[in-house]
């Protein structure tokens, strides 16, 4: 089966890929904006395990975005079969002294982003698939 923190690296790794699918590097949003988005607080539901050698999908699509923070409504699926979901709010801090810092408007605008929208009832994102091999 596969250890429970693994699901967090899948996770993480779709969240990264839904930033790049709309032209944020990690390394390009330190660099020019001085800022990096950290998790704050993460709620998982561990459904059914993945066994080894299993493909898996995983989704990440912003359910809630704030003022310095998205919620990401994230799933782990063998096929369509649910293994795991999660909520995971993550900030948007400063690179040099992790203090929160407002997510610049570039950055919602590149992203079709606006504040306060519960964007998972309106669906105005397509979820970010990343597949896996376990």
């Amino acid at each position: 089966m596969v250890f429970h923190a693994t699901y967090l690296d899948f996770m993480e790794r779709a969240r990264i890929e839904w930033l790049r699918a709309r032209g944020f590097e990690p390394r390009e949003l330190a660099r020019r904006f001085q800022l990096v988005f950290i998790v704050r607080e993460l709620e998982i539901a561990y459904l059914k395990p993945a066994l080894l050698d299993d493909l898996v999908t995983v989704t990440a699509e912003v359910d809630n975005l704030g003022r310095a923070q998205l919620t990401f409504g994230q799933e782990v699926k063998r096929g369509t079969e649910l293994l795991a979901r999660a909520a995971v709010n993550v900030a948007c801090v400063a690179a040099e002294t992790l203090k929160p810092m407002p997510i610049p408007d570039e950055i919602r605008a590149a992203l079709g982003l606006e504040a306060g929208s519960n964007l998972r009832q309106t669906r105005k994102l397509q979820p970010r698939s990343a597949v896996n091999r376990v």
